[in-house]
């Protein structure tokens, strides 16, 4: 009796050698593509509503209106005018003041609030998360206004305590409450959410060791969120340097005190939709752009510098 035989299976045939990169190279370009495919509306609105109006905003920098030959190209004479402006000094000065001040007060109160949330388990730690966060999503004018009407010293809540919130030498710790009121909330959120993502071993292995809940606070906690802290401090750093609305709103109540050059924002907004001087506006804009970029800029070196050395 004779065995059938099968033949062999047929190995699969092997791909040539341009097919795998061939693929390889066609998957990533879809890739590619479906990435700037979802990026496109984001794109078109960067563009349309950021990058063009900075370069129109840049270009009218460059020139100046005169009565006889109407716009002159002026190179950069507005902003010589206004680095020799002592308006703009003084406003830079400041809203410098302000956020030195400003700054560590707003950081370290959501700190603390974050660090207090995170430690505590009962109910009333979701109340009262949400009760922190719920100025931040009160529009600015709205909440500025408010804060105008607690502060009237006539028909305010607040008159009986014979304290002029607005005066010359208040008017601007007045303003850095509202400041923190309408923010401490969300930088608070953004260090509870740091929080969160740590590690709980290390709390409890903390705490085996004999630390307290304020040394794993101050020693554990706070080190591990250094990258939340960064970043909450440099966006209120940039939100101080563009001090506007606030001022803006409750000019009315003393103008006097809040005048038309109290800031470097305001005194553009006003030589703009005052004084028609829109070349010169923009200068002042850019400028304040600068400072802001510079400013920025020095506190992340100062933070890798730090970060490094340790």
């Amino acid at each position: 009796m004779t065995e059938v035989q099968t033949p062999p299976a047929a190995a699969p045939a092997a791909a040539g050698p341009s097919a795998a990169p061939g693929t390889r190279r066609s998957a990533k370009v879809k890739e590619a593509a479906t990435g700037w495919l979802f990026a496109l509306p984001f794109t078109i609105l960067l563009i349309a509503f950021l990058l063009l109006p900075m370069g129109y905003a840049f270009k009218i920098s460059l020139y100046r209106s005169t009565l006889l030959e109407g716009e002159v190209f002026a190179f950069f004479d507005n902003y010589q005018q206004a680095f020799s402006d002592p308006l703009v000094r003084e406003g830079v000065v400041r809203v410098l003041i302000f956020g030195l001040v400003q700054t560590p007060v707003m950081i370290g109160i959501a700190l603390v609030a974050a660090l207090l949330i995170d430690a505590t388990t009962s109910r009333f730690s979701r109340f009262f998360r949400l009760a922190a966060f719920v100025p931040y999503a009160v529009p600015v004018v709205i909440g500025t206004l408010m804060w105008g009407f607690l502060y009237s010293d006539s028909i305010g809540p607040l008159s009986g305590l014979g304290i002029d919130f607005v005066s010359g030498d208040t008017v601007l710790a007045s303003l850095g409450n509202i400041t923190t009121w309408q923010w401490a909330g969300y930088n608070m959120i953004v260090l509870y959410a740091a929080l969160q993502g740590l590690p709980r071993e290390t709390y409890e292995s903390a705490r085996i060791d004999g630390a307290s809940e304020v040394q794993i606070a101050l020693r554990i906690k706070t080190p591990m969120i250094s990258s939340a802290l960064i970043l909450a401090t440099l966006f209120t750093i940039m939100g101080t340097l563009q001090f506007f609305t606030e001022p803006l709103i409750l000019q009315p109540l003393n103008p006097g005190a809040i005048t038309q050059h109290y800031t470097p924002n305001v005194y553009a907004y006003n030589q703009a939709f005052s004084f028609q001087q829109y070349n010169y506006s923009a200068a002042i804009s850019f400028l304040l752009g600068a400072v802001v970029f510079i400013g920025s800029y020095i506190f992340l070196f100062a933070t890798r510098k730090r970060s490094a050395l340790r």
